[in-house]
């Protein structure tokens, strides 16, 4: 599947690949601010992660967690908000969520 990263400012979710094809980083560099890499395992998939986020002192944080486990339950019960594969992305991109890993 490859990097996650997070929006500080608004939330969203969104993949190196899909920020690689909006313009807003290259297969060398990081996204700017308020881009903000989610720290997982680079071959996280949605068929197996829920990628969470939860507004703190101002600002987004994102993780990503193993569904249906019991630390995805507590994230849940302390006011952490699965995001919809769906609304992962850039408007405007055509990238679209595997749940397979992409490993090459």
């Amino acid at each position: 599947m490859g990097r996650f990263f997070i929006d500080t400012a608004s939330g969203q979710i969104a993949t190196r690949k899909q920020l690689v094809e909006g313009g807003l980083a290259t297969e060398e560099d990081d996204p700017p601010r308020p881009w903000h890499p989610i720290n997982a395992p680079v071959d996280a998939t949605t068929m197996w992660y829920a990628a969470m986020r939860k507004r703190e002192r101002g600002i987004f944080i994102g993780t990503l967690v193993f569904r249906h486990q019991p630390h995805h339950t507590l994230l849940l019960e302390r006011g952490w908000e699965e995001v919809p594969v769906e609304e992962i992305g850039l408007p405007g991109t055509t990238s679209e969520i595997s749940p397979a890993p992409d490993l090459g």
